[in-house]
């Protein structure tokens, strides 16, 4: 049976654990010896793309530094797994460019099918919903697909009708719906030097046979979040939080805020789930987007389902808010600049949240969710980006009926279709003409079939396209941009 989400590989990962180091030999001098006993350990990267958190890279740690120029890709090889690219730097991460250093980086290819790390089976968002692909702040690619639920939750009693009256809409899974632990993959490689390395110094360590697994792990952009738990006074609920805090906060400054709150597949007691499920938490934190837009970044994790298709939420959609509240008394953060984003349950509750506390968020955006029109007059008033596919059988109909009260209360509503196949610089195009018609309201949708491969969207013409939503939604850089630029 396919999981909540059918996962193709195509680029972003994090969260490991690995297994001894097998060092070997004597230590050599002018032109002889091998890499035996001069590797130190080695550390598997893991980084997060559109459809989760990936094992790309092992860093080997060697005795002395190592002349980046002289390592090619079949310098190493990592068991099961295809490699991409090698070269030398000073530290256990990823480079663009090698510099001479101690630490030989062996990229490995995303697509490899071992690569993914995260799953979302046996959470209570429901079978068969499509994955999804994307880059890590680059351009998406196809998504996953498979025919499936509207990932917003259902409720624990009857629930309403859908937004629209399509008959291939599947009830979610009930409010208040527990999950225990995610399942994560460990990321764990065994590399072999199957070519000669150089050292700065002129020594060569021959290729060797020895295997040497990794016993380290660097989650790239998921370590610098920080886990809390927050005991709400008023709901006496407690909800667990990842914080990730600007690299050089500075208390005299006033810094804006970002809550991304995941969908309902992603429930779990594993407090990080939210940040290794996909790019809606980190791609905010990732150092482009930090050096560019200097922010907070709050991603709670919820233990339960909160808000299904009754509409009617539990205390931890009030306890979302007192938590935002909170965080702006103990640190330096504008209230002015508070941002919420949220994909399926999270936009439901970013939509619900807009509604019942208008004065809260400066602006929002909304992918994959919907809330019942009746109660969307209040939107009007609100700066919202909405992203949905027309494939999305419950929130693409709902998105509909909401813009359509947002303009009957004299709201302009920027409208337009794009195509989810997109490059990254026809998508920053594509916010641009949508911002040239300065609305407070955008609502861009992708095109029926675009968020699925050209191969799926042919062979399942009828697939419901809502997971495969936000793996392509979060990488388009110009929307984050059009959030931090709004203000209260």
């Amino acid at each position: 049976m396919t999981t909540r989400r059918t996962f193709l590989t195509q680029v972003l990962a994090t969260a490991v654990v690995a297994t001894p180091v097998l060092a070997a030999c004597s230590a050599s001098s002018d032109d002889s010896g091998s890499g035996d006993g001069h590797v130190k350990s080695a550390t598997a990267i893991t980084q997060v793309y559109g459809e989760g958190q990936k094992f790309i890279a092992v860093a080997v740690e060697y005795d002395t530094a190592i002349d980046t120029a002289a390592l090619s890709k079949s310098s190493f090889e990592v068991a099961g797994r295809t490699v991409t690219k090698v070269y030398a730097n000073t530290t256990a991460t990823l480079a663009d460019q090698g510099r001479d250093g101690k630490y030989v980086v062996v990229e490995l290819s995303p697509d490899d099918e071992s690569a993914l790390l995260w799953t979302e089976g046996g959470n209570p968002g429901g079978a068969g919903s499509p994955g999804g692909t994307g880059k890590a702040g680059g351009s998406p690619a196809p998504s996953s697909a498979s025919a499936s639920s509207s990932a917003s939750a259902s409720s624990s009693g009857s629930p309403a009708p859908a937004a629209s009256g399509s008959a291939n809409v599947i009830p979610g899974p009930s409010v208040g719906a527990t999950a225990g632990p995610a399942d994560i993959k460990k990321a764990s490689g065994t590399v072999t030097q199957s070519g000669a390395v150089r050292t700065t110094g002129g020594d060569t360590y021959a290729a060797t046979a020895t295997k040497t697994t990794t016993t380290k792990t660097v989650n790239l952009i998921v370590d610098d979040f920080e886990q809390f738990t927050y005991k709400d006074p008023k709901t006496g609920e407690t909800l667990p939080y990842n914080l990730y805090t600007p690299k050089n906060y500075d208390k005299s400054k006033s810094y804006p805020l970002v809550l991304f709150m995941h969908d309902a597949g992603v429930v779990s007691t594993t407090v990080k789930a939210t940040l290794v499920q996909g790019l809606g938490a980190v791609v905010w934190a990732s150092p482009a987007d930090q050096a560019e837009r200097e922010a907070f970044v709050l991603a709670p994790q919820y233990p339960s389902v909160v808000v299904g298709d009754d509409y009617k939420p539990t205390a931890l959609f009030d306890t979302t808010a007192d938590l935002v509240r909170s965080l702006t008394t103990k640190y330096s953060i504008d209230t002015d600049r508070l941002y919420a984003t949220g994909q399926s349950m999270g936009a439901m509750m970013t939509l619900g949240l807009n509604i019942k506390y208008p004065d809260l968020f400066a602006a929002s955006w909304v992918v994959a969710g919907q809330w019942p029109a009746a109660q969307a007059a209040p939107l009007a008033k609100k700066n919202l980006w909405i992203t949905v596919s027309q494939g999305d059988t419950k929130a693409y109909p709902g998105e509909n009926e909401i813009t359509a009260v947002i303009e009957k209360a004299g709201t302009k509503v920027s409208r337009a279709v794009w195509n989810g196949r997109s490059t990254a610089a026809t998508f920053a195009t594509d916010v641009k003409t949508m911002e040239s018609k300065n609305t407070t309201v955008n609502y861009s949708t992708l095109l029926k079939g675009t968020t699925l491969t050209a191969a799926q969207a042919a062979a399942q013409p009828n697939a419901v396209e809502h997971n495969s939503t936000w793996p392509i939604a979060y990488t388009i850089e110009g929307v984050r941009e059009w959030i931090f630029e709004q203000r209260k």
